[in-house]
């Protein structure tokens, strides 16, 4: 501890996706009105801002509009409105057109815009500087700090300079110490910080467990006379038999389609693989159709919340809050999470900032625990609590038809009695000799892809000779238990070849975790069956570094 240097400031931000971003803007517009000087500084563990932002994304300005009204003449990325709304049902071979104009008018995307969420992120760090935010890119934080009374004080960014034996290199550098009156968490879907905080302050006490998807992405150039800018496609059914998810194919500037698919977490195949249910979802006929001819210019996978209402933990604690996915906003039926995650963000910051004008500190913002409860985001977060859980009970037939009918009645003022609870994901995985195999296709090269070629493409570098960031509570769960009962699903839930089981051939099977792949997606530390496996951060700027994602 004496080793490190240490640098205080009004509020700390860790993360710089768009809670954080937005949520330094706001703590300096609400400072300027008050008169007040504040210090704001946020850590981004990649090595720039959006290096790890991963989203469709199809972005609902209404919390840009309440931040910088006048985004619009501020040369911002939010330049190609959606144009046009389509929903398919795919089955092998053939798709069938949902009307949209059955779905309430909240899931009609009018207004919004597709767009690279990681190149919005660029724009607002860009304002947020403006305004004074001290941004630090390759600085992840690694440890929360406290006070001798219980509450936080801030963070700690990793040493750099640490071998893959635990040992200091030549190279070796303390971490810094960043001490705040007030600490947000914004590190993203299933922050290990966050995780952290949630367990010390017993956060979730009061609500239904956290879950959720994995969400995969390609960016593709394509031809010209494909494409069709604002124009936003939705899948569901094929490929999955198994669990629940869908596609999307959001037509984006500069003749690029960003095309992904997601897997709800939920599924108990311990054979399924949801980076190869992506690549078969590419080789279906009315997609083939558009990528034809084009080029994959890029990939990515990050898990996604999809607890929604329910599981939206309690924000605050002395010292701290948490914004954004990390602690869970996402609207599963809109698809869209990054205007939610916004509005937390500026949310806590007013009630941070009123609190420094008061003088105080390294309290509990209880204000903005309070905002949420009165915002449009708790109210359109409720309307649609029951959607998911439906389709995961009833099937996707049944259930989506069920959810449907239960937002129209939201919509329409009709609140429903009743709330669905939920189940954590790692509890739903039958045996290997319980579920029938999926055996998948050999990738062609054109449409889908092997795992190693699409990690080279999203850019992934870390330090080879540091201490493996994937941590094993016992290194013998992952052959005994999870080989012998699951066929070790690790093997095929990460997307990009992290874990392999090796010497089978020879009787001798040993789990192998290539950390240098991981692409901080995080599914691991959701879905692994044992709960044995523990994501923390690798030295900063570390990870995938996606251009426009």
């Amino acid at each position: 501890m004496s080793d490190r240097e240490s640098m205080p400031y009004d509020i700390v931000i860790v993360g710089g996706g768009p809670a954080g971003l937005c949520a330094a803007i706001k703590a300096k517009q609400k400072a300027a009105e008050l008169g007040l000087e504040l210090s704001v500084c946020i850590l981004e563990k990649g090595s720039e801002i959006g290096a790890h932002i991963l989203s469709g994304a199809v972005v609902d300005p209404r919390s840009l509009d309440e931040l910088l009204p006048n985004w619009r003449d501020m040369d911002s990325p939010l330049s190609v409105p959606v144009t046009e709304n389509h929903h398919w049902i795919l089955t092998e071979g053939k798709k069938y057109e949902f009307p949209h104009g059955l779905l309430p008018p909240f899931m009609q995307n009018k207004g919004c815009y597709t767009v690279s969420l990681g190149n919005l992120c660029r724009w607002l760090a860009g304002q947020a500087e403006a305004l004074g935010v001290e941004i630090f890119p390759g600085f992840a934080a690694a440890e929360v700090l406290f006070h001798d009374d219980g509450s936080v004080k801030g963070v700690a960014t990793g040493d750099m300079g640490i071998g893959r034996d635990g040992q200091k290199k030549d190279s070796w550098q303390p971490g810094l110490e960043l001490h705040a009156k007030y600490t947000f968490f914004a590190e993203g879907a299933r922050g290990h910080l966050s995780k952290q905080l949630m367990k010390r302050f017993d956060l979730c006490k009061d609500s239904q467990p956290q879950i959720y998807g994995i969400g995969l992405k390609e960016l593709w150039d394509i031809p010209a006379e494909k494409h069709a800018p604002g124009r936003v496609i939705h899948s569901q059914g094929w490929p999955l038999s198994d669990a629940n998810g869908g596609g999307f194919i959001y037509h984006q500037a500069n003749g690029q389609v960003a095309i992904g698919f997601s897997v709800w977490l939920n599924y108990d195949n311990p054979s399924l693989s949801p980076f190869d249910e992506f690549q078969r979802f590419k080789t279906h006929p009315a997609v083939r159709e558009i990528l034809e001819g084009g080029r994959r210019v890029s990939y990515g996978a990050r898990a996604i919340n999809d607890g929604g209402w329910q599981a939206v933990p309690k924000l605050t604690f002395p010292g701290g809050a948490l914004i954004g996915c990390s602690a869970g906003f996402l609207n599963v039926p809109r698809i869209k999470g990054s205007h939610t995650a916004m509005k937390t963000g500026m949310m806590a910051a007013e009630a941070a900032v009123e609190a420094i004008a008061k003088q105080r500190s390294n309290d509990e913002l209880v204000a903005y625990g309070a905002a949420y409860k009165q915002s449009w985001v708790f109210d359109e977060l409720k309307m649609v609590r029951n959607v998911l859980p439906a389709v995961e009970k009833f099937g996707n037939v049944i259930g989506t038809a069920l959810g449907g009918l239960m937002m129209w009645m939201e919509y329409l003022g009709y609140e429903l009695p009743f709330t669905f609870k939920l189940s954590p994901d790692y509890k739903h995985m039958r045996r290997k000799g319980e579920a029938k195999k999926i055996v998948y296709p050999k990738p062609d090269g054109v449409f889908s892809f092997d795992k190693l070629t699409s990690v080279f493409l999203s850019s992934t570098n870390h330090e080879e000779d540091q201490p493996v960031h994937l941590r094993l509570t016992d290194p013998n769960v992952p052959i005994e238990v999870n080989y012998a009962l699951f066929d070790e699903p690790a093997q095929r839930y990460c997307p990009a070849g992290v874990y392999e089981v090796v010497g089978v051939e020879e009787g001798n099977p040993r789990f192998q975790i290539n950390a240098q792949n991981c692409v901080h997606c995080k599914t691991c530390d959701i879905k692994d069956p044992s709960q044995n496996i523990t994501w923390v951060v690798p030295e900063g700027g570390g990870g995938p570094n996606s251009p426009n994602m």
